[in-house]
């Protein structure tokens, strides 16, 4: 029998295998890139609803892109672990030379790619559509960014790991529709009803969307929003640790 590859080997080979899942499913590529695209383009074209003082398209932009790292952070890992989990995929993958660290290790390169993908192509559409970033909160951005991802990572592992797959589907699309509709994704948490923006303003939602506002349309600090997603990502990762099942 010949010997396993090298580790890093093996991560690079699952980060591209699940690179190519995400970017071949149509259900995915629906909520990760046309979904945020045509919101960008609602967005910036409408006058509903109110996203606060500044140009429009400086305060859509960020919040589209928070979108789309939940989308494929979130929504998409969900989905595709509970399914893996369901049909013995996680539990063969962890006896493998590739093992449990690994699995994660891949899952992780390929929601980062995934992300990047999305950054430069809506980006690019909120260029086109005249969005002027503040070029110089472009570091605080991709900081926000991998953390969010870290953020969501987490908390759709935590999903997957409890909830039967069917479970999981429906859940992870509800959850996606209400942080859409009142997440402090699109919709800066200020512009929410008092009752509620304060609560907002610590999910790894609310954070992620107005600190990308404060980076790249200058709209605010961006510790707090960093501090939160950090919280979160902590957490998530020390629960995980603990409850997460690799078989169903």
């Amino acid at each position: 029998m010949s010997a396993a590859a090298p580790p890093a080997t093996r991560v690079r080979a699952q980060a591209a295998f699940e690179t190519r899942t995400l970017l071949t499913n149509g259900e995915q590529l629906l909520v990760s890139v046309l979904l945020p695209a045509l919101a960008l383009v609602g967005l910036a074209t409408a006058s509903v609803p109110d996203l606060g003082s500044g140009r429009r398209i400086d305060l859509a932009v960020p919040g589209v892109l928070a979108l789309a790292v939940v989308s494929t952070a979130f929504t998409g890992q969900a989905i595709a672990t509970g399914f893996d989990r369901r049909y013995g995929l996680l539990r063969l993958l962890g006896v493998t030379p590739l093992g449990p660290r690994g699995l994660l290790a891949g899952k992780a390169v390929a929601v980062l790619s995934v992300i990047a993908l999305q950054t430069v192509l809506l980006g690019g559409l909120g260029l086109a559509l005249g969005w002027r970033p503040h070029w110089s909160g472009l570091p605080a951005a991709l900081l926000l960014m991998v953390l969010g991802a870290w953020a969501f990572v987490g908390i759709a592992l935590l999903l997957a790991a409890r909830l039967r797959s069917e479970g999981v589907l429906a859940l992870a699309n509800l959850i996606w529709v209400l942080l859409l509709l009142g997440g402090g994704l699109i919709l800066p948490t200020d512009r929410l009803p008092a009752a509620v923006r304060g609560v907002v303003r610590l999910l790894p939602s609310g954070a992620l969307g107005d600190g990308l506002r404060a980076a790249l349309a200058g709209s605010g600090s961006v510790w707090l929003p960093l501090l939160v997603l950090l919280v979160w990502s902590l957490a998530c990762s020390v629960v995980l640790s603990h409850v997460f099942r690799w078989t169903d």
